[in-house]
């Protein structure tokens, strides 16, 4: 099986992301949220990070990255900053992005961890401490994989298109 890591350069189809945090402590990533926080331009380092790389390497060679982030508003910060920046930023390099929006009523996947799922085959599921700091990540045992499917899928089938989400919340 291959490494976390290695999953991104092997997928051959697809891989979609499951996002369920308000927060991601991502120490190399504080200076760029603090020029969020203080109405600066987007650092050089962050327009062109390795991630926007990986997505458009992905992307152009035909295959499709995406992802459903569940959300209530009003948006915390680091949301307001992943959503403003981090997904015009990918979506330019050509991940599609879905928000499930459960403002005002219950999640539907409560207890899903974050998760990657690699051509419908691999899961990979993402690990956080209390802080919201990424602790590592485990390749699940492939009986595992259709139940995460249908997380996808419900995920997917109440979410909505991240553009027309953000046109009508994104300034809230």
């Amino acid at each position: 099986m291959a490494s976390p890591r290695n999953l991104f350069e092997e997928f051959e189809r697809e891989a979609f992301r499951l996002e369920t945090l308000d927060n991601y402590n991502i120490p190399r990533a504080a200076d760029d949220f603090r020029a969020f926080l203080a109405g600066e331009e987007q650092p050089e380092s962050f327009r062109n990070s390795p991630w926007v790389t990986t997505v458009r390497n992905a992307t152009e060679s035909g295959k499709r990255m995406y992802r459903v982030h569940i959300l209530s508003r009003p948006l915390t910060d680091y949301l307001r900053y992943e959503l403003g920046w981090g997904y015009h930023r990918n979506a330019a390099a050509g991940e599609e992005f879905f928000i499930l929006d459960t403002t005002g009523q219950e999640n539907p996947l409560e207890g899903v961890p974050d998760f990657w799922l690699y051509d419908n085959a691999t899961v990979n599921v993402m690990h956080y401490d209390e802080t919201a700091a990424f602790t590592g990540s485990e390749v699940l045992p492939e009986e595992q994989t259709p139940k995460f499917i249908t997380y996808r899928n419900k995920a997917l089938s109440l979410a909505q298109p991240f553009p027309e989400w953000w046109a009508k919340y994104g300034t809230e």
